[in-house]
């Protein structure tokens, strides 16, 4: 009987695979990449400087973006079960989830500018949130 691997969960944990990844090249790029992925002035700056901070910030993140991604490949059936996958793929998605919706509040608050770098990381992470969910859904019953 062959193995049937949820494509939810597999485009979720390629969609953080490839956000780890741009982490890494933001860290490589330096300070322009830092600058254009909406990381901020002080942390181009620090970056400029040499300073340490930037790149261990933007490692953590990565290495959190690829176990993300491990958990969701172990939850579709690619890998083999990770430690406390079910809830650990819950707070996963809601972490997505949550993230996306920071920007409803900036849009209701016309005070705080909506940059546009708030407005595409938050879609972008509505769509991980989605991705997950709609795996994790369908999923639920063998975690």
């Amino acid at each position: 009987m062959p193995v049937a691997y949820n494509a939810p969960l597999i485009f979720g944990a390629f969609l953080s695979a490839t956000a780890a990844l741009l982490h890494v090249g933001i860290i490589i790029r330096g300070a322009a990449w830092y600058r254009f992925f909406g990381a901020g002035e002080r942390m181009a700056r620090a970056a400029e400087r040499g300073r340490r901070y930037p790149a261990i910030v933007t490692a953590a993140i990565a290495t959190v973006l690829g176990i993300w991604s491990a958990y969701a490949l172990s939850a579709a059936g690619v890998l083999p079960p990770a430690p406390f996958l079910r809830p650990a793929l819950c707070a996963i998605t809601l972490i997505y989830l949550l993230r996306g919706l920071v920007l409803v509040p900036i849009l209701l608050m016309p005070r705080t500018p909506a940059t546009p770098f708030g407005i595409w990381s938050s879609a972008i992470c509505l769509v991980f949130a989605a991705a997950h969910l709609l795996g994790l859904t369908q999923v639920w019953h063998r975690l």
